[in-house]
């Protein structure tokens, strides 16, 4: 019996210690990665004129999706809400930033209150009775409307694994498939008309690896050991391809309606 405990032991101490390599380790902060469609996005024929200029003003979460959990339930939302920004970046990077001049919408009042500051303080100090237009020009005004939002977000549309088991020792892989659909389209600040309004679907992939070990080591001693890996797509990462991915495909829809050309 001494004999068995000091193995468990000695069995014991090597687990934890291969556990501390087997640990991520700290991570420090680092720049966005660029994805696969931002490469495309960037790579956009230039328009044959000059910038188009464009607004944002709200990209929504429309699924009210919420956090897929087996065991219990997850309050938080299974899409980012950081949509917007995310569209007001890709359109900048279009065509490396010769596709598209973003105009400031969804902070507007923010905009507003500081223009009206730096007008008031040069009344008071200078005595300025009227605006200077090369100190406070006017402000750019959209030619369109680039708006949308997520429209879709689906779970478990495809799920499946494999595993064994034999004395005591199994072994098991098991991956799901999750979709998220997302709109974009164009909007005439003119005339209020739809231009155009595409639609891009992004699947996300988690998958899971783990393995255990379960055996009587004698009369009243049990070994059980276990060990498994879990990876999971990043959300925002999706979020992100398939915005840029939306972008190009409304620029090329644009083009094919002849509403604008290369």
């Amino acid at each position: 019996m001494l004999v068995v405990r000091v193995t468990l032991s000695l069995l014991f101490a090597a687990f934890f210690v291969g556990c501390s390599d087997f640990m991520p380790e700290y991570e420090p902060p680092t720049v966005f990665p660029p994805t696969e469609a931002r490469s495309a996005l960037e790579s956009l024929p230039p328009p044959p004129r000059q910038r188009i200029d464009v607004t944002v003003y709200q990209f929504d979460d429309l699924t009210g999706q919420l956090k897929p959990s087996d065991n219990f339930q997850n309050p938080s939302t299974a899409v980012s809400q950081g949509g917007g920004p995310v569209l007001i970046k890709s359109l900048r990077e279009a065509g490396k930033g010769k596709w598209f001049r973003v105009v400031e919408r969804t902070k507007l009042n923010n905009l507003l209150q500081e223009r009206r500051i730096l007008q008031e303080m040069r009344q008071i100090y200078m005595q300025e009775t009227q605006v200077n237009p090369d100190v406070l020009p006017a402000m750019l005004s959209a030619e369109l409307i680039i708006e949308g939002g997520v429209v879709g977000y689906d779970s478990n549309v495809m799920t499946g694994g494999r595993g064994a088991a034999l004395l005591g020792l199994s072994a098991r892989e098991e991956y799901r498939k999750d979709t998220m659909t997302v709109n974009l389209r164009s909007v005439s600040v003119k005339t209020g008309e739809i231009l155009t309004s595409v639609v891009v679907q992004k699947s996300l992939f988690s998958s899971s690896t783990a393995g255990s070990i379960f055996r009587y080591i004698s009369s009243d001693a049990v070994l059980e050991v276990e060990a498994g890996l879990t990876e999971n797509e990043p959300g925002f990462v999706a979020l992100t391809s398939a915005i840029q991915k939306a972008v190009i495909a409304l620029v090329l829809e644009m083009r094919r309606k002849k509403q604008w050309s290369f």
